[in-house]
């Protein structure tokens, strides 16, 4: 954490002042009146730079009431546009605040008017206007207008109404090398405290990590075509920039929406959302819904390409897509039994292809529940001036310049590298955007791109298994050619199959789950005096399970004098309870981990540790071998083991198994019932 002085805010200050006059803002002040006018935010905050920049307080409170009164005299209500009307024609003259877009009638060689909430259209407007402030004729801007009434009789066709002088309420233009000249005036982390000011967060009582976490949030809106995931615990702030902060992003909330409103309207030939926004948020994706069967196809296709095809032409858009949504379960849970994408609905949560195009995934459970401390009353850039710059750096690609330093490592494919590479791109333009950085910073960009990109691949190797195996992201310096392997914070601790020795009775097994998906079984055994009873719990009705069960039971009352002459099937009585740690339905693969788990407490002695036990045997104890071997072993890995009992029928599908992944265990093969129990004992 910074521990800014007073002394050292007092010198922030002034240089902001000195830098960006005009441009930047006490967040406070934007609290305080927002809580009574609804206006847009980044409306208000242009009046409150306009009147209230000053550092004395007097000044700032005469500022602040004469904000007051312009929003009480000029702001247009849409219930009062009638009422308006009649006074402008009763007095011949009023001033109002409203957006205004203005259009080129090509018929009339004429400059055109349309106001957003008085509803006028058509508004003859002087062709000085839309050349000074381009932004009138892209989208629009809130102004205030001074108009006149003067009624013409002979004028019929015309309209009476004129505007006599309008003046720009948002930022009308910005100079980005005035802006790119002012960052050279501050250090790095000056600047992404004022960057987070500007967002209306404290930086002063966040950790460094959250303070970057929360500058991943803004790459959307300065990055085009990116594709950003954030789920995390509630009112951790997820959705507040898309909505309050930028002009140019939209919030879809409630997740219900058509192919015609997102992307082409076929019946009117108009683009969708992605073609008049820079950014789309879908907010509680739990709840996303497609109208239109084929909603999710399309969206997959715009997330790779930035284009989708609708009729009989392609149409190219630039917005990025952001998901965001709550967790209801600890990560921890969620990382053993199923994927963090598990909020999503199951026709994308569980689409390796949709999945694939996400380019990043902001873990939201390390964001601090937030709290009044946590919002600045200090400095910060006017957010229209943030929005508009952070447009403005759309246009610029820097997502080569890791290049000069750093080469990518081999296990990142073609998607990887284009997810890494927009992401550097775009955090050099938020914290650089003057060019200006050392190897070191370009090195930190790098570890919090690369980690960014391995939350979703790690998260994709448990869906799609082995065809997502390569997740150990690096990067190589080109100095000296050290190669930097980067983790997932999450991915350490809590492993399914713990190390050291476990209880005897107990087992751990990994095969195929009634879902069809590989996981981790746990055996845990019990025996009492008794005469030779067998009893199981955990798998209720499944047929199959209890089967297997039995299978393994009956072979050892068979052959257990191969095994020792120290069990007994009829002087004691067993119960073994069985757990499907991941939640993937109960395996019918039970026979050798039951044999085993019985054999371990009938003699009192635990298996290996970090022992996994694959493979089957039948009732005549024949060897069956593993299916989908090296997914498997990947399952395996992840669960923590780190020795493996193999029938020696699976030896010869080795060879379909990455040799990076058989290097990870001690495999231990066994060629019978028999074998797999001495072995699985640690007994030769």
């Amino acid at each position: 954490m910074i521990d800014e002085q007073p002394d050292e805010l007092e010198v922030l200050h002034q240089k902001l002042q000195d830098c960006y006059a005009g441009k930047i803002v006490r967040k406070d002040l934007t609290k305080k009146i927002k809580e009574g006018a609804n206006v847009p935010v980044y409306v208000l905050e242009y009046l409150l730079g306009m009147y209230c920049s000053s550092q004395n307080d007097d000044e700032i409170e005469a500022g602040v009431e004469n904000v007051k009164k312009i929003l009480a005299d000029n702001f247009v209500r849409p219930d009062e546009t009638q009422k308006i009307l009649s006074q402008l024609r009763q007095r011949g003259n009023y001033t109002v605040i409203d957006k205004i877009t203005v259009s080129l009638n090509i018929k009339e060689d004429t400059y055109e008017a349309e106001f957003s909430n008085l509803g006028l259209k058509k508004i003859p407007v002087d062709e000085s206007y839309p050349t000074q402030y381009d932004r009138l004729l892209s989208g629009g801007i809130w102004c205030i207008a001074q108009l006149s009434y003067e009624y013409v009789e002979e004028d019929s066709h015309g309209t009476p109404i004129n505007i006599r002088k309008l003046t720009p309420i948002q930022m009308p233009h910005v100079d980005m090398d005035e802006f790119k000249a002012g960052r050279k005036a501050f250090t790095k982390d000056e600047w992404i405290d004022i960057l987070l000011r500007s967002s209306g967060m404290e930086p002063m009582v966040l950790e460094y990590r959250t303070k970057w976490l929360l500058l991943t949030r803004m790459l959307p809106l300065v990055e085009n075509n990116f594709n950003l995931c954030e789920l995390g615990p509630r009112s951790t702030g997820k959705s507040h920039i898309y909505k309050e902060i930028s002009p140019n992003s939209i919030l879809v909330s409630g997740g219900q929406t058509t192919v015609a409103n997102l992307f082409y309207n076929m019946g009117r030939k108009t683009v969708g959302l992605v073609g008049l926004w820079d950014c789309v948020a879908f907010d509680e994706v739990a709840g996303i819904n497609f109208k239109d069967k084929d909603g999710i196809q399309i969206m997959k296709d715009y997330m790779a390409s930035g284009s989708f095809a609708r009729g009989k032409e392609e149409k190219a858009a630039s917005a990025s897509m952001v998901f965001v949504g709550n967790i209801n379960q600890s990560v921890d849970v969620l990382l053993k039994t199923s994927s963090l994408f598990d909020p999503f609905p199951p026709e994308m949560g569980q689409d390796t292809a949709f999945l694939d195009r996400i380019h990043a995934y902001i873990p939201g459970w390390e964001i601090p529940k937030f709290r009044p401390e946590h919002f600045t009353d200090d400095y910060g850039f006017i957010t229209d001036y943030m929005a508009e710059f952070m447009r403005e750096l759309r246009k610029e690609q820097h997502g080569d310049e890791l290049d000069k330093y750093f080469h990518l490592g081999k296990n990142l494919n073609q998607r990887d590298t284009i997810a890494v590479r927009k992401m550097v791109g775009g955090f050099i333009k938020l914290l650089y955007p003057n060019g200006e950085y050392e190897k070191a910073d370009i090195e930190e960009i790098m570890q919090m791109a690369l980690e960014l990109r391995r939350r979703v691949k790690e998260q994709l190797k448990k869906l799609g298994g082995m065809e997502f195996y390569d997740v150990n992201f690096s990067y190589i310096d080109n100095d000296d050619f050290a190669e930097q392997y980067v983790s997932v914070p999450e991915q350490g601790g809590g492993k399914l199959i713990p190390e050291g020795m476990c209880n005897p009775g107990q087992v751990y097994t990994v095969s195929q789950g009634k879902s069809g998906m590989i996981g981790v079984f746990r055996l845990e055994s019990q025996m009492l005096p008794g005469n030779g009873k067998f009893e199981r719990t955990g798998i209720g009705s499944d047929r199959e399970a209890k089967e297997a069960s039995n299978t393994a039971f009956n072979f050892l009352k068979a052959n257990v004098r191969k095994i020792s002459g120290n069990i007994s099937t009829t002087t004691k009585d067993y119960n073994i309870n069985y757990q499907d740690l991941q939640g993937i339905g109960m395996t019918k693969t039970l026979a050798l981990p039951t044999l085993i788990a019985l054999c371990s407490i009938a003699l009192n002695k635990p298996i290996q540790s970090s022992l996994a036990v694959m493979g089957e045997i039948s009732i005549g104890g024949s060897l069956i071998k593993v299916d989908e071997l090296a997914n498997a072993l990947q399952v395996c890995l992840d669960s923590g083991a780190k020795k493996i009992l193999l029938p020696i029928t699976s030896a010869a599908d080795l060879g379909t198994v990455p040799p990076e992944l058989i290097g990870s265990f001690q495999i231990i093969f066994y060629s019978s019932a028999e074998d797999a129990v001495f072995k699985a004992l640690g007994v030769e």
